[in-house]
């Protein structure tokens, strides 16, 4: 089964400067899409922009741009101006996240909130502000969530909240927005290497080692294999597709809970 071309389509990924995001956003550039990035740094913006850029196809354009999730006002003004610059979104992906390590009790309110307020509020504020812009009907909206929303995580309580609550909205704008031909589906990565993510949770040589002995399939999983299931869940191969929570993560998340103590000491943030 080959993927479609999405030559003529138009995609927007917030958090698209680095890691998986980015990965997505080349996956669509390489094949045809314009796609516009938001992230806060201007300057990681500007690189994530070139490296699109190299990958551009014909007649397709690139487009990045600087706010911050977390403030509504700034995200709605920057799709506002993504929608003037490209028309309507095929699709939109919101993969913006924050973590740290951390018991409970060693966690700020600030801390606890500042993550809630960029993974969960962040992903609202996304989704909202681009619903007026999205093609309808058509477009595939893309929710990057994290096994920690059904898994609970020692040391990843305020993931655990924020991203079941992504989920939960992943599911509830799919029963919502389905009448308008809006599909909206999350994808949940497992242990990628290379990520930011992943340097935060196995900090050490050792930590990385039991983290991919962990995984079923014995690996890291890539950035390419989950940019090949955004293109799948945004092609036609997945129209009948909507409000589904879809593990890519090599079968790491059967095992259930998981202590992340073993190795590195929690600090208090």
């Amino acid at each position: 089964m080959a993927i479609q071309s999405f030559q003529g389509c138009n995609v927007f990924v917030a958090g698209g400067s680095s890691g998986i995001n980015l990965g997505i956003a080349k996956a669509f550039a390489a094949n045809g899409a314009s796609v516009a990035i938001v992230s806060r740094s201007a300057e990681r913006v500007a690189g994530a922009v070139a490296e699109l850029k190299a990958l551009a196809q014909s007649g397709a354009h690139m487009h990045g741009y600087s706010a911050d999730v977390r403030d509504a006002e700034a995200i709605a003004e920057v799709l506002a101006q993504a929608h003037a610059a490209m028309g309507d979104f095929d699709v939109l992906v919101s993969g913006a996240a924050g973590n740290f390590v951390a018991p409970a009790l060693g966690m700020s309110a600030k801390g606890f909130r500042t993550v809630v307020d960029i993974d969960l509020n962040g992903t609202f504020h996304v989704l909202r502000g681009a619903h007026d812009y999205l093609k309808k009907p058509g477009a595939s909206v893309l929710n990057i969530s994290a096994p920690q929303a059904y898994n609970p995580t020692m040391y990843q309580a305020h993931v655990c909240a924020a991203k079941a609550g992504v989920d939960m909205l992943t599911r509830v704008l799919a029963m919502e927005w389905g009448p308008q031909g809006i599909r909206v589906n999350s994808i949940v990565p497992g242990p990628i290497g290379d990520t930011e993510g992943v340097r935060r949770l196995a900090p050490t040589p050792e930590a990385l080692a039991r983290m991919s002995a962990s995984v079923p399939l014995g690996r890291m999983g890539t950035t390419e294999e989950i940019a090949d299931m955004a293109l799948f869940l945004s092609s036609r191969h997945a129209h009948f597709v909507t409000g589904a929570v879809i593990p890519v993560d090599g079968g790491s998340s059967l095992a259930g809970g998981r202590d992340l103590s073993a190795g590195w000491t929690p600090k208090e943030a």
